[in-house]
């Protein structure tokens, strides 16, 4: 899965996690240099406190357009069926699609 947003790719993995239908990108496969962190406050009711990310690419802003669950719920981890603390997942824009369509 790759994760694109202004001719960018955000991050690319064969091993995405799905909760709740969204793709959930491993850590080292993210490319932090086009996340800042913001200060929207958040937490899911079963996951726990949610950070969230602005995408920037080339001058341009998403703001809040990624996201990430630092520690997750034990019970959410157990729910999932693995571990997906600092596993990045994203919205409001990003594309999202299979690495193999993409090539």
């Amino acid at each position: 899965m790759k994760a694109i947003w202004n001719g960018a790719v955000l991050a690319d993995s064969n091993d995405t996690i799905v909760i709740e239908g969204n793709q959930y990108f491993p850590p080292d496969s993210v490319h932090r240099e086009y996340l800042v962190p913001t200060d929207t406050p958040y937490t899911c009711p079963w996951k726990g406190e949610c950070t969230y990310f602005t995408v920037m690419v080339e001058g341009q802003e998403n703001r809040d357009a990624a996201f990430t669950y630092e520690k997750p719920k034990p019970s959410a981890i157990d729910k999932v069926g693995t571990d997906f603390s600092n596993y990045v997942s994203f919205w409001r824009g990003v594309q999202v699609e299979d690495s193999a369509a993409a090539a």
